[in-house]
């Protein structure tokens, strides 16, 4: 049989079977499926617009930019509404609709507070990297902008128990800049992440106010409690708290819900730590290099 006579009377079954399974785990009906997920991520890029208008294209337009950052905004809200409606539909929540709305009001009303924290997270940025010209070349270059203000807006809809969404804005970020961080983690002010790749920053993760962390650094779990059936026991604290101040430098790995880094310390690089340490620590891998030789010597 000639491959397009086969297509032409084969596929369809397959294609029926393959339907046929997706159904048996996803509702079709309630997913917000492929376009949502593209909708989330239009949404973020408007956020951003609305947080730091001058992403927008009206920006050098004093009489349009007004107009143009509340129509924006406008849109996002509903379109975010929708989609949050629908995810609630799916997890079985009740008036979803109003429940939606009372989310999305909530979360524009702290919009301007979110902006403000973000403008202490580029201001750390600054301080904290001498490479660094001005606030601008932060803004439209630094990862860790981006992956921040993303976690900023998907961890209040998290805190609102909005499903799925959250960690598709996450998913996002990390899949933009090599920043994972979990919608969940708890990120106080001034926090910057230099270079940014490779980083991991758990869902029950708590972090201070000024902290500093490089590439590399893991803030996780150790192996999870398993319940009756041998599976992960969820709602647990498993990741660390990290305290106000404190710098954790490059492929630093710190594990485990019980696990405190006091505040004012400094984490050496390819450290790997699954106890507290208190206040004003310094923790650095001391091991002495071996005799190097220089040629001629």
């Amino acid at each position: 049989m000639k491959l397009e006579d086969w297509l032409n009377s084969g596929v369809p079954t397959i294609a029926n079977s393959l339907i046929d399974v997706h159904k048996n785990h996803f509702s079709i009906d309630q997913s917000i499926g492929f376009e949502g997920q593209e909708k989330v991520y239009t949404i973020l890029k408007n956020f951003r617009k609305v947080l730091f208008p001058c992403f927008c294209e009206t920006y050098h337009d004093e009489k349009r930019i007004n107009t143009n950052v509340g129509n924006i905004l406008r849109t996002t809200a509903l379109d975010l509404k929708d989609l949050i409606a629908k995810v609630l539909v799916s997890s079985g929540e009740e008036n979803t609709e109003a429940k939606a709305e009372e989310i999305v009001m909530e979360l524009i009303n702290k919009l301007p507070e979110i902006r403000e924290i973000l403008q202490t997270d580029i201001q750390a940025a600054y301080n904290g990297d001498p490479a660094a010209l001005s606030i601008e070349e932060i803004l439209f270059s630094y990862p860790s902008i981006t992956a921040i203000t993303i976690h900023r807006i998907a961890h209040e809809l998290y805190n609102s128990g909005v499903p799925i969404i959250p960690r598709i804005m996450s998913e996002y970020a990390h899949s933009l800049t090599g920043i994972d961080i979990h919608p969940g983690a708890k990120i106080g002010e001034y926090f910057f992440i230099d270079h940014g790749t490779g980083v991991v920053i758990g869902e029950t993760s708590t972090i201070g106010k000024n902290v500093k962390i490089y590439q590399g650094v893991t803030i996780g779990a150790k192996s999870f409690p398993l319940d009756e059936n041998g599976n992960p026991i969820k709602g647990i604290k498993r990741h660390p708290d990290i305290g106000d101040n404190v710098v954790i430098y490059a492929g630093a790995t710190i594990l485990g819900g019980d696990t405190v880094i006091g505040h004012d310390s400094v984490i050496g690089g390819n450290i790997w730590l699954t106890q507290s340490v208190p206040p004003h620590s310094r923790i650095y891998n001391t091991q002495p290099l071996p005799n190097i030789k220089q040629k001629g010597e």
